[in-house]
C-alpha cells in the first residue's frame, strides 16, 4: 500500500494516514437526506468520494465504503403531506433517482447504503446507553435530549466554545423550555399527531438526525474507525453531536480522520433555494454531459470551495474534450495501436509521469496536480503522433489511459462525447451533420472548392468542426 497524507479536519493540519488496522480503510460519509432530487453539492461529495475510493483502492487499500440514506426527517413528512403520498414511496422515488445521478456522474456504489429507518433499534440502544452513562435525559413532553455541559470535549471538531456560544443565545434559551441547556439537541422526538412513530421506553416517537449517523456508522464500521467524511456545512453541529453522542455511549475515541468537501457557490454566492441558485444535478445534466460535471468537480480540490457557473462548466468541456481529441487521434493511428497492445501495466506504472500522479493524490488528493500531468501526457501524446514518434505516442498515451482510468474520465465512447448535443440549442441532429459532410465530400470530388468551405464554414456557425485526416472527416461539437 502506497503512504498518503491526509488533511484531518479535527486537527487542522495534515499528517500521515495511520489505519487502525494494515491495509485496510473503513471509511463513513453522510449522504443524502432523500425527499428531493440531489442538488449540485451532492455531486461534489458523491464524485469527490469516488475518486478518493477509486485512487485508495488501485493502491491496494482494502476500502469499506459506507454512505448512509436518511430517509425520515421533518422535510420528509412534509414533502411527503404535500404530495399525498407514502413516506416510502417518497424515500423510494428519490433514492431511485439519487443513484441514477450518482452513476451518470460515473460513480461506483458504496459497499453499503443503510437507510435510517431500518436502524431504529439500534438508535434506541445507544439513547438508552446515554442515558445510563448520564450524558442525555429524557424531558417531560417525551423527547430525549444530550446534555452537552455533560461531554468536556464538546466543540473540538468545530473549535466552538459553549460559553461563547452561548453568550449569544441567551434570547434563544426559552424556545425549547424542556432543555436543561439551550445546546441540547435531541436524541428521540415524541410523536405528534399523523407523524410516522416507533415505539421506545420514553413513548412512540422518531429518531433525530444526529443519533441516526452514530448509530449506522457504528454498527457498520464499529465503535472506532479510520475516517469520517460529508459536506463542510456539517461540521457544526452534525458532526460535532455524532461525536458526543458515539463516545459518550462506547466511551472509545469516534473516529481518527475527518474529512470535509468544501462548499458550492454559484456566481460567487453560496448555493441556496431561497437566492434562487439551486440547480439540481438533473438541471446540470439538461446542459452538460454528466462527464463535464464530474471534471469539473476534478479540477478543484476537494477541500475548497469551488464556484459553480456555466462558464466554469464550459472550461470543463474544453478541457475535457482535449483529453478525448488525444484518443481520437491514437484511435486514427494503426501505429501507436499496434505498440499499445504490447505495453505492459508494469511498464507504464514505473514511468516518472505516473509516479508524479501518485504522489500528487497521496498528498490529501491534489486532483488540480494530479490534472495537470494528464495534460502533460495528452500534449506529449498529441506532439509524438505528429512527428510520427510512434513508441513514445503509445508510451504517453498508455500512461494517460491508465491514470483516466482511477479518475474515472475521458472513459465515454470518443465519439458519443465528442458529439454529444447536450444543451445545444437548436442544433443540427447527428444525421443532419453527417448529410452536410456527404453534400461537402460530393462538393469537393466535383472539385467545387467554394461550396465545400461554405459547408464546412455554414457547419463551424452551427457548433460544429470538422477536421480531415488520411482515414477521412471527423467532426465534433463545440460551444
Amino acid at each position: 500500500m502506497q503512504p498518503f497524507v491526509l488533511y484531518n479536519s479535527e486537527q487542522r493540519q495534515k499528517a500521515p494516514f495511520q489505519p487502525l488496522r494494515e491495509g485496510e480503510i473503513n471509511l463513513y460519509v453522510c449522504g443524502m437526506t432523500v425527499y428531493d432530487y440531489c442538488h449540485i453539492g451532492h455531486a461534489r461529495v458523491m464524485v469527490a468520494f469516488d475518486y478518493i475510493t477509486r485512487f485508495l483502492r488501485i493502491q491496494n487499500w482494502k476500502v469499506n465504503y459506507i454512505r448512509n440514506i436518511t430517509d425520515i426527517d421533518d422535510k420528509i413528512i412534509k414533502r411527503a403531506n404535500e404530495n399525498g403520498e407514502t413516506i416510502n414511496q417518497l424515500t423510494d422515488r428519490f433514492i431511485t433517482a439519487m443513484n441514477e445521478d450518482a452513476h451518470a456522474l460515473g460513480c461506483l456504489d458504496p459497499d453499503q447504503s443503510p437507510r435510517a429507518t431500518d436502524y431504529i433499534p439500534q438508535m434506541q440502544d445507544m439513547i438508552n446507553k446515554l442515558i445510563e452513562n448520564d450524558v442525555a435525559y429524557p424531558a417531560p413532553n417525551g423527547d430525549v435530549y444530550y446534555a452537552v455541559e455533560k461531554f468536556a470535549k464538546y466543540g473540538r471538531l468545530s473549535g466552538r466554545k459553549l460559553e461563547d456560544m452561548q453568550a449569544g443565545a441567551s434570547e434563544r434559551v426559552d424556545v425549547e423550555v424542556q432543555k436543561q441547556h439551550p445546546f441540547d439537541f435531541v436524541l428521540w422526538k415524541s410523536a405528534k399527531p399523523s407523524e410516522p412513530s416507533w415505539q421506545s421506553p420514553w413513548g412512540n416517537g422518531r429518531p433525530g438526525w444526529h443519533i441516526e449517523c452514530s448509530a449506522m456508522s457504528t454498527c457498520c464500521l464499529g465503535n472506532h474507525f479510520d475516517i469520517h467524511g460529508g459536506g463542510g456545512d456539517l461540521i457544526f453541529p452534525h458532526h460535532e453531536n455524532e461525536i458526543a453522542q458515539s463516545e459518550g455511549a462506547t466511551g472509545e475515541q469516534y473516529v481518527n480522520y475527518w474529512m470535509h468537501v468544501g462548499f458550492v457557490n454559484v456566481d460567487g454566492e453560496k448555493m441556496s433555494k431561497s437566492l434562487g441558485n439551486f440547480f439540481t444535478i438533473r438541471d446540470v445534466m439538461e446542459k452538460f454531459h454528466p462527464e463535464v460535471i464530474r471534471y469539473f468537480i476534478l479540477s478543484s480540490h476537494y477541500r475548497s470551495p469551488i464556484n459553480f457557473s456555466d462558464s466554469a462548466l464550459k472550461e470543463a468541456k474544453n478541457a475535457l474534450t482535449r483529453f478525448y481529441q488525444t484518443n481520437k487521434a491514437v484511435q486514427n493511428s494503426d501505429e501507436v495501436q499496434q505498440i499499445l497492445a504490447s505495453i505492459k501495466l508494469e511498464f507504464v506504472q514505473s514511468t516518472d509521469a505516473y509516479q508524479r500522479f501518485v504522489k500528487a493524490m497521496s498528498d490529501d488528493f491534489n486532483t488540480p496536480e494530479a490534472l495537470s500531468i494528464l495534460f502533460e501526457l495528452s500534449r506529449e501524446t498529441n506532439r509524438a503522433i505528429k512527428a510520427e514518434e510512434w513508441q513514445q505516442a503509445a508510451n504517453a498515451y498508455a500512461t494517460l489511459n491508465a491514470l483516466c482510468e482511477i479518475l474515472n474520465i475521458a472513459q465515454h465512447d470518443t465519439d458519443e462525447f465528442l458529439k454529444s448535443d447536450v444543451g445545444a440549442e437548436n442544433s443540427l441532429s447527428n444525421d443532419e451533420v453527417e448529410a452536410q459532410i456527404q453534400a461537402r465530400a460530393d462538393a469537393k470530388k466535383a472539385k467545387n472548392f467554394a461550396e465545400a468551405d461554405a459547408i464546412r464554414q455554414a457547419l463551424l456557425d452551427q457548433g460544429v468542426v470538422l477536421e480531415d485526416s488520411r482515414q477521412g472527416t471527423t467532426w465534433r461539437r463545440v460551444d
